[in-house]
């Protein structure tokens, strides 16, 4: 019977939150896609974040020698043509294009991880902001993709594609 009794009293209580507008979480509408939309972006803010600082620690450095720590730290082949693709073109990194990188990194940054934040708190004004944000982003992902194409390039226009159709059928169903 007590079981019975504490069964009752947690259900009449959470009924009782439910139904008190202060209780209730703002614009919540219970929708995993929302926050799978913004956890993507902030993780992608945030790697974009820490690609900055590392950009910005390369400056004033001898790039050769960091390439050559790396290369080392990591035990990868340097004649790998990848690696060795990627260490001349980092050795072509001067202080302007470094400079440049990280501003182009953290405005990406900022970008994403107002989209993730907003889209966590479940705030109207951020899948909004989203649309806008990665819609017109979209077309640069395109043309990168066909000057070259990779199948992580081809994966990430249509992730964003998909989060684009879909915040703007669920906006326009509002």
């Amino acid at each position: 019977m007590q079981q019975l009794v504490s069964r009752h009293n947690v259900l009449a209580v959470t009924h009782a939150v439910q139904e008190k507008p202060e209780f209730r979480v703002p614009g919540h509408s219970g929708d995993q896609w929302i926050v799978l939309i913004g956890v993507f972006k902030l993780v992608k803010g945030l790697l974009l974040l820490a690609a900055g600082i590392g950009i910005l620690k390369l400056m004033h450095k001898d790039i050769a020698e960091v390439v050559e720590h790396w290369i080392n730290v990591l035990r990868v082949d340097p004649d790998n043509h990848y690696i060795h693709g990627l260490a001349v073109k980092a050795l072509h990194l001067n202080n302007r294009k470094l400079e440049e990188l990280s501003a182009g990194t953290f405005l990406y940054a900022g970008l994403f991880l107002t989209e993730g934040t907003g889209l966590l708190l479940r705030k109207r004004w951020a899948q909004y902001f989203t649309i806008i944000v990665t819609g017109s982003l979209l077309p640069l992902e395109i043309y990168a993709f066909v000057y070259r194409t990779t199948i992580v390039k081809a994966i990430m226009i249509v992730v964003n594609a998909a989060v684009v159709a879909y915040l703007a059928l669920r906006c326009g169903r509002r």
